[in-house]
């Protein structure tokens, strides 16, 4: 395996270990567990390996979303994800796992970019759900002149997923 300049854990052999250090959880807007067949062993599979702990991944409705966006961030409509890291005292939990944070989608606007890509909502979810966590890991694509952007195409090849996204 090569390095790339764009993932700074992609030097070296892959870890065994670390094919399972992501754990996500798939919720709806209130917690309650939520199937979304392959989200979270996809994302497992192509996260970096600096995504270690827990996660959550809240599917919510497009009025949630705005409420959300309004409350942390002064914007008054709703946008596609949002992530919410966890902070430094918040980042151990009891056992010993890393709480990563949250990642919040709203499911109306992902059905209407689904649908204008012409692709399936899942893989709408999928890209959404990478484009959180690279935000949870502290990626930013308004300032890091195309890091994240350039780390999420690669992340979006190795899930096996073709096609132009962004």
């Amino acid at each position: 395996m090569t390095t790339d300049p764009d993932d700074p854990d992609s030097a070296g052999a892959a870890d065994p270990a670390a094919a399972g250090a992501l754990r996500v959880v798939v919720t709806d807007g209130r917690g309650r567990p939520r199937p979304v067949d392959g989200l979270p062993d996809w994302l497992t599979r192509v996260a970096p390996r600096a995504a270690r702990g827990d996660m959550t991944l809240a599917l919510v409705g497009d009025a949630k979303m705005r409420a959300l966006n309004r409350q942390f961030r002064g914007v008054d409509r709703p946008t596609d994800v949002l992530s919410f890291p966890a902070g430094a005292d918040a980042s151990l939990r009891g056992g010993g796992g890393r709480q990563l944070g949250d990642v919040v989608i709203a499911t109306g606007i992902a059905r209407r970019q689904a649908r204008a890509r012409d692709c399936p909502v899942d893989v709408e979810y999928r890209r959404l759900a990478l484009h959180g966590l690279l935000h949870l890991l502290g990626y930013d694509h308004t300032c890091d002149d195309g890091q994240m952007e350039r780390l999420e195409r690669r992340l979006w090849r190795k899930g096996g997923m073709s096609g132009e996204v962004w």
